[in-house]
């Protein structure tokens, strides 16, 4: 099996987990580092080391030697940095918020298709082994018919903050940060709701600090969902259906959270056994889109197109909702 060899573009904090975690794929290599400034790509490649370590996005679109290019910028940039590795034909695995709007996705996701060239939003939620389980539980019938579910994100960041956090620019806020993953599980649980109500609390820079989020489905069913970097939160979820429920404990979104299964009343609770991720737990969506390249395949039949644009499209109706605006909106 030949090497799918990845280039990172963009160096910083969550950048350093995924190439920590591709380590851990077989088939995979990180060949090359791409940066604004040099000294930034060659401070990372002390850590991660490359063959090739460059001080522009443009020379490492340029590599020959890359196949794929993950990129960890602050989402206000993916629509520009997504254009800019397709328009060099490299295959892209894009960290979420996809965009900043469905208008911007929906000109990467086109892009992709023309150049004939693979493109996936980097929600690694949707491969790692907790979440598989669940989905697995709801699919065998073990909480009967979805009827309800409560996601909720929050963290009150450290000092020194991130800029991006509340930069308009850089679609900061609450939502696109951290809410994403409550929307993508309402989503993905519930499908596309009926009927959105959102409202938000403006942060000093006018980006949303909070947002509390319903969906309403013609069916019966809710979701309530919840973001906010005001306070730190347990960052839970529940599933409620009509023969059990699923609960996610803290940081339901990641490979540490515990997954229990109540069959009953409360106090029939299972723990939920699962694989645990030997790294951050990048490495599952990682090991996905290999094994996508090695087929030839332009799309994910997990994490497809048409999931990604859905979240946008829902995104954009929160967004409107609750008053949260961007200039390229």
């Amino acid at each position: 099996m030949k090497k799918i060899r990845w280039g990172i573009l963009g160096c910083g904090r969550i950048a350093r987990k995924f190439a920590s975690d591709l380590r851990l794929v077989n088939d995979a290599e990180l060949i090359a580092l791409g940066a604004r400034e040099l000294s930034t790509a060659q401070i990372f490649s002390k850590d991660f080391p490359a063959k090739y370590v460059h001080g522009s996005y443009e020379a490492l679109v340029n590599n020959p030697e890359v196949d794929v290019i993950y990129i960890a910028t602050p989402h206000g940039l993916h629509h520009e940095h997504v254009l800019l590795c397709l328009k060099h034909k490299k295959a892209v695995l894009c960290e979420k918020a996809f965009a900043l709007n469905y208008k911007q996705a929906s000109e990467m996701i086109a892009f992709a298709k023309t150049q004939g060239v693979f493109l996936m939003e980097a929600f690694w939620t949707r491969f790692l082994p907790h979440y598989v389980k669940a989905k697995q539980l709801i699919a065998d019938g073990k909480v009967g018919q979805v009827e309800y579910f409560y996601g909720e994100f929050g963290f009150k960041p450290a000092h020194p903050v991130a800029p991006r956090l509340y930069d308009p620019a850089l679609g900061g806020g609450a939502l696109l940060d951290i809410g994403v993953y409550p929307v993508f599980m309402a989503l993905d649980f519930l499908g596309k709701p009926d009927q959105i109500d959102a409202a938000m609390t403006p942060a000093h820079t006018g980006v949303d600090e909070q947002c509390a989020i319903r969906f309403r489905y013609k069916n019966g069913a809710l979701a309530n969902l919840f973001c906010t970097l005001a306070s730190n939160l347990a960052s839970g979820g529940d599933i409620g259906g009509t023969e059990g429920r699923i609960r996610f404990t803290h940081r339901m979104h990641g490979p540490t959270t515990q997954v229990e299964y109540y069959p009953g009343p409360v106090d029939t609770r299972e723990i939920i056994p699962f694989e645990k991720a030997k790294g951050n737990g990048y490495e599952y969506e990682i090991r996905h889109v290999n094994e996508c390249l090695q087929n030839n395949l332009k799309e994910s039949p997990v994490l497809t197109h048409e999931l990604t644009l859905l979240l946008m499209q829902t995104l954009d109706a929160i967004r409107a909702k609750a008053g949260i605006r961007y200039a390229v909106d």
